[in-house]
Formats: structure tokens, sequence, C-alpha cells
């Protein structure tokens, strides 16, 4: 599945870059953009170590990468590129065993995209305390889930039209 631009985006938003290691609201040591050893990405953040923002933006691009792999074998049915990342960017907050038992994934899977949305806002609690970050970002989740994604028709040929790149450009 293609992690698009919106869900990088996102995670950015709410992870927030840390160049230098920290301890988390759930007590464990992390770094750059919501790394941790438990990961697996090759990194073990510790007291006082720092890395760079390209090096974030590394282990972020690679930690999505690798969580996005874990949980696309998860669906049953395939999720559009916007609620795949949606629930890339829960899996990367929780883990992907966790996203695996949820009732979010559980509710899609079964078709019903309603449910699957509001089951992503109960992940809003880290050591059973309601904190209000996690309410903000399960909301722009869910505002993503939801989010058409935007399809862009082409010509024979596989070339996009020059009147919908003209358009594009007035939108930017």
């Amino acid at each position: 599945m293609k992690i698009n631009q919106d869900t990088i985006d996102l995670v950015k938003r709410f992870e927030g870059l840390r160049t230098r290691a920290y301890v988390d609201s759930a007590g464990v040591w992390t770094i750059g953009y919501g790394t941790t050893a438990r990961a697996g990405l090759g990194i073990t953040p510790r007291h006082g170590m720092t890395i760079t923002e390209a090096e974030a933006e590394y282990y972020l691009e690679k930690g999505l990468r690798k969580f996005g792999k874990q949980i696309e074998p998860y669906f049953t049915r395939e999720p559009n590129e916007n609620q795949f990342g949606a629930f890339l960017s829960l899996a990367y907050n929780i883990g992907p065993s966790a996203f695996k038992r949820s009732s979010a994934l559980r509710h899609f899977n079964s078709g019903d995209d309603s449910k699957a949305a509001k089951s992503i806002k109960l992940w809003n609690k880290a050591g059973r305390k309601k904190l209000d970050g996690l309410v903000r970002r399960r909301a722009a989740e869910v505002e993503l889930f939801n989010k058409p994604v935007r399809v862009i028709k082409t010509v024979p040929g596989g070339r996009v039209p020059f009147w919908v790149r003209w358009m594009a450009r007035l939108k930017r």
C-alpha cells in the first residue's frame, strides 16, 4: 500500500520532532518522530543521545514502511490510501500487535467504515489516563480516514490532461 504525504504529515505533527532522546508519556525512551527501541529500526534511544533532523526523517520513513508491511496482511478488504494512512498512524502509535486486535480493524474488515472510524477514537489513553494529545491525534486520524481520495484521470497513454495539471496549480 502506498504511504501518502498526508499520512507522513499527520504522524510528524503528532509525534513532533525531538532530536534529543526523552522519556515519553508511557515511560519509554524515544527520539526523532516517536522512534523507540521497540520499533526495531536499528536505534536504541537513551539518555543524552541526539540525532539530526535528517536521521529522524530516515527513521520515521523506515518505521512507517516497516509498520505498513506488518499491518497490510491484517486487512481482508482493501483500504484506500487515506484509510490505510489513518490505520498506519494508529499502528505507529499503539504498535502493530495492538492494531491487529483492535475493534477499528475488526469493524473495517466487516465493511463498517463508520464503526471503524468511531473505534479509532477509543485509543486515547496512555497508562489508563485519557490524554488530550491522543484525543486530537485520533480525531485527525478519523478525519484522514474519512477524507475522499483524489483521483486524477489520465488520457490514453497515461498522460494527465493539460487542464487537470493547470487546475491543480491553481489550487496550490
